[in-house]
């Protein structure tokens, strides 16, 4: 992510509406790790939204509410693994098409060996390595200890190593 384009764009955001026009995409991004399904992703992120709505005028600066709206997603995203709740899945797969790209099956891999792992361990990793964030603010996004994101981290990079879905095709 480049932090000067993100600079400028919150800079940009005057009002909500602004603000979801900038930063919405990054949003849903981290969403989509987190859910694994493109549907629950925008529900999830249009709650954290919705939530965060009435403190826009509050917070002040853009980049303060950013970090505000991100703990109230990966909050609900946690308690919706608490309420372990079991809505409706799709069984078959969206008749869109993906795009096509050279990376596109180290995705599904990648997505598939997240999906392996608990939700609290899937939650530090995105925080951590694809939000780029310390483990002292993991843990302040999630709220625990910074003791907890370490063990989560390490036993989550240790599944992600024994993880089928990431071994190259000569190892299977």
């Amino acid at each position: 992510m480049d932090g000067v384009v993100v600079g400028a764009e919150l800079e940009r955001a005057g009002s909500f509406d602004d603000f979801v026009a900038a930063r919405g995409d990054a949003l849903w991004r981290s969403a989509w790790l987190l859910t694994g399904d493109a549907h629950l992703a925008e529900d999830l992120v249009q709650t954290a939204l919705a939530k965060s709505y009435g403190r826009w005028d509050r917070i002040g600066d853009t980049g303060g509410f950013e970090a505000y709206v991100r703990r109230t997603l990966f909050t609900t995203y946690v308690s919706w693994w608490r309420r372990r709740w079991n809505g409706e899945r799709a069984t078959a797969e969206l008749p869109e098409t993906p795009t096509p790209g050279p990376d596109l099956a180290l995705r599904r891999d990648l997505l598939a060996a997240l999906t392996q792992l608990s939700r609290g361990q899937r939650a530090v990793v995105v925080l951590r390595y694809v939000e780029d964030l310390t483990e002292r603010e993991t843990a302040a996004v999630l709220g625990c200890s910074v003791g907890t994101v370490k063990s989560q981290t390490a036993r989550a990079i240790s599944a992600l190593r024994d993880s089928s879905a990431l071994r190259d095709e000569e190892d299977r």
